[in-house]
């Protein structure tokens, strides 16, 4: 169901159905990806939402061995903290079947993001590009990755013709000091979806659509220049 041209939505019946789709499809962009090229690479984010949707991707049947797995974005803290998307990442997703692949995590032992790029650009400009695969989720002010409205470096991670991959974020809303993949790295991605859940959710992608300023609703920005309509799924 198209809503907006820059958009396409898929509603499910449940979370629990959206979840099994979900992960369906992303198992089928990474065994394609790596029928093709013999590797892959999917980027996840964190929050509550997706813990559904990575538990029953645990277990899909692929060479998960080929497999790259990193963040979205990531909080500054250790995956030893309940913050962490690393461990979040770990505890759901890394597990059964899926344990056999590579993560790639976006924190170091760097006191802070800003001290850290280096060696997490490093890391991500190993990785093949494009990403097979990247999920995105939407907090309630219409941020997505960290592209946080009022983000020291919001301008940055959101322009288009940018050519860093990822960029430190510290915004009063993220609480902790974040790193983020930027916008032209997760527009790129050959499978890119936005995964939302809730009413309050598709009320704000709903205002996300009307108003033409992305840095007051950063989703606005990956809406505008994903290349193609933004895949949208979502359950109430």
């Amino acid at each position: 169901m198209t809503l907006d041209r820059h958009i396409d939505l898929t509603a499910y019946d449940s979370r629990d159905a959206l979840a099994e789709a979900l992960a369906e499809r992303t198992a089928d962009a990474l065994r394609s990806e790596i029928a093709d090229g013999g590797a892959a690479t999917l980027a996840v984010s964190g929050g509550s939402t997706p813990k559904l949707y990575f538990q029953k991707l645990s277990r899909a049947e692929l060479d998960w061995s080929a497999v790259t797995v990193t963040l979205v974005d990531e909080r500054w803290v250790p995956d030893t903290e309940p913050r962490s998307n690393a461990r979040l990442v770990k505890d759901n997703l890394l597990q059964n079947a899926a344990a056999a692949a590579t993560f790639v995590p976006l924190v170091t032992d760097a006191a802070s993001p800003e001290g850290g790029l280096p060696e997490v650009t490093e890391r991500v400009a190993d990785l093949p590009a494009p990403l097979t695969v990247a999920i995105l989720g939407m907090g309630g002010d219409g941020h997505t990755a960290s592209f946080f409205p009022g983000g020291d470096r919001l301008e940055d991670a959101i322009d288009p013709t940018g050519r860093a991959l990822v960029t430190p974020m510290r915004a009063q809303a993220a609480i902790e000091p974040r790193i983020t993949f930027t916008l032209p790295a997760l527009v790129s991605a050959k499978l890119l979806v936005l995964h939302i859940e809730g009413e309050d959710k598709k009320r704000v992608l709903d205002e996300a659509l009307r108003g033409p300023d992305p840095r007051a609703m950063p989703i606005r920005a990956v809406i505008d220049h994903a290349p193609r309509p933004l895949d949208v799924v979502w359950a109430a």
